[in-house]
């Protein structure tokens, strides 16, 4: 098999460790760490007291997306003409509790706008329904509603990002458009048990930035829509409190449940 630039050499972890000595690592999407604790009623596990966090390795910034027949043209076009008929649109997520689900919920109480959730088991279904009209407007990945936009087939009105990303520069964030502190995207990071000796975590840190760096990696995020991300653990785990926090307040006010 072809060695990639990417993968983790093999080396001698004796200088930290006893060499008979394992640990085991964790890498996911945001959701179960940061969405998980207050969609569902209960769950195996405490995130901020059974994990230490490594590393944020790339976000996933969303892009709010309507058809074309909606008659708007920016965020506060959308805006003004879900306040006039407050009753009369729909948007569509790839299921209750996703960060499509969650990103539009979180629009709707910063913009102070109406919109009836539509949810699909999938993105998939989803956006065979907003392609087709039947659902107007939804909150997607770049990846998926990249190439209906870049057809015309979906309009972009905004991306959810802090900044804008390059994958759609020309696309002002939510938050750019006058919806004060917006701020929506999926991430994904590196965790380790809770007990993992410090100096490990700090290893296992230092090899997924250099990883992150290599011209591979960097053009496969790019294919992927994500956009890197070099948190220290420490910088990681207050990233994780502050998430676990808004989306808590998210979930609640929606009424969005998984059980």
């Amino acid at each position: 098999k072809q060695k990639t630039a990417y993968e983790i050499p093999k080396r001698d972890w004796s200088s930290d460790v006893c060499s008979s000595d394992l640990y085991t690592l964790l890498m996911t999407a945001s959701a179960p760490i940061a969405i998980n604790g207050t969609l569902y009623k209960s769950i195996p596990y405490d995130p901020r007291k059974d994990l230490a966090p490594v590393a944020r390795i790339g976000s996933t910034p969303l892009v709010l997306v309507v058809h074309p027949s909606v008659p708007v043209r920016s965020v506060r076009e959308l805006i003004a003409l879900l306040r006039a008929r407050p009753a009369d649109f729909t948007y569509a997520s790839a299921g209750s509790g996703t960060p499509q689900h969650l990103s539009a919920e979180l629009f709707k109480t910063l913009a102070n706008v109406r919109m009836t959730h539509v949810p699909y088991k999938g993105s998939g279904p989803a956006m065979v329904d907003i392609i087709s009209g039947q659902v107007p407007i939804t909150f997607e990945v770049f990846i998926t509603a990249l190439t209906y936009v870049k057809s015309g087939r979906l309009r972009a009105l905004a991306q959810t990002g802090a900044a804008r990303s390059a994958h759609l520069p020309a696309v002002p964030t939510i938050g750019e458009t006058g919806v004060s502190g917006y701020e929506s995207a999926g991430w994904y990071g590196i965790f380790a048990p809770a007990a993992t000796p410090q100096a490990i975590a700090a290893r296992v840190h230092g090899e997924a930035m250099r990883i992150m760096r290599t011209a591979d990696m960097q053009n496969r995020m790019a294919e992927l829509g994500a956009d890197p991300a070099a948190d220290t653990p420490e910088q990681f785990a207050a990233f994780i409190r502050a998430e676990i926090d808004k989306w808590a307040q998210v979930i609640r006010a929606s009424g969005a449940t998984a059980d």
